[in-house]
């Protein structure tokens, strides 16, 4: 799967389940900060949607998400968590 294609699938799927009323995820740009406040451009999300966040990268994909301050780099925005899970598909398809 393409970067681009996983990017576009994470925003769908932050919208959706998140419920982000109102959102378009193509609007949602993907250096976007993901936890600072909507009116600086950012999702505003909070630790529970991270936890949210974590257990649905893990159900949809396959990867797991550490938990602490290893995670925050990759809730960075959607382009890190991306980044984060194309990494962990890539390595386990070589792994085979």
């Amino acid at each position: 799967m393409q970067r681009s294609d996983l990017k576009r699938e994470i925003k769908e799927i932050l919208v959706a389940e998140l419920n982000l009323a109102g959102r378009d995820p193509a609007s949602i740009d993907d250096e976007a900060p993901l936890f600072a406040p909507s009116p600086s451009g950012g999702l505003g999300l909070d630790s529970l949607d991270a936890l949210q966040i974590a257990m649905l990268v893990e159900d949809r994909f396959g990867v797991r998400v550490p938990e602490g301050d290893e995670a925050r780099p990759i809730f960075r925005s959607v382009a890190s968590l991306a980044d984060f899970i194309g990494d962990h598909r890539d390595a386990k398809a070589s792994a085979r």
